[in-house]
């Protein structure tokens, strides 16, 4: 039997969340941990991820990236994407099951966490200039309004279809960004889906 090939990831030397598991490497650990696969961290600083050893992983100079073998990948959504499609234990094995669970995936990237991201950079980057003010109330609706559509979507289960899934993955560790704003406490059943996440195994 051929022992697992050891993927590398990168992940920021010094992170700027300050090790609250908010960068993106994150998600690619989670899933790496979730199909039980052993991985490697290469930390890269902020000046390395500029220069052309870590552009030719990542052509925009971020992280993470993921090497296994002669395949190198960025992006986190595909890196998780590809463990999910390798290993077993994030997609389901129902075709159409599995459709929904990536279809949740990207909905996490693409539908939720825009907004998320958004009061991020606007209260880190624009905090201080004269119309922050009046954008914060908008992008604080349209984060409420998506977490108002995924809310009775969710309902009182646990999962977003059935079990636990590389949709879940995505969606809470996207959800995960709004912890320190209060929002999520607004809709309990979604806070409780977090915690159900963060307090898996892996």
């Amino acid at each position: 039997m051929t022992p697992p090939m050891t993927s590398t990831i990168t992940a920021f030397e010094r992170s700027p969340d300050g090790g609250k598991g908010l960068a993106r490497d994150t998600r690619v650990r989670w899933a790496l941990e979730e199909v039980g696969q052993p991985y490697e961290v290469r930390l890269v600083s902020f000046r390395a991820m500029k220069e052309p050893a870590h552009l030719a992983l990542h052509p925009f100079g971020q992280i993470p990236t993921y090497e296994e073998g002669d395949l190198g990948l960025f992006e986190t959504g595909a890196i998780v994407f590809h463990i999910a499609q390798r290993h077993a234990g994030l997609l389901p094995d129902d075709a159409n099951a599995r459709a929904r669970a990536i279809t949740w995936m990207f909905a996490a990237l693409s539908t939720v966490e825009p907004p998320i991201l958004e009061l991020t950079t606007a209260r880190l980057l624009e905090g201080d200039k004269s119309w922050s003010a009046q954008r914060m109330p908008l992008i604080e609706g349209r984060i409420r309004n998506r977490l108002g559509q995924l809310s009775p979507r969710l309902g009182d289960t646990d999962w977003l279809d059935g079990a636990f899934s590389a949709g879940d993955l995505m969606m809470v560790s996207v959800l995960l960004r709004l912890r320190a704003s209060g929002m999520l406490d607004e809709y309990p059943n979604l806070a409780a889906y977090v915690a159900r996440g963060e307090a898996r195994a892996a």
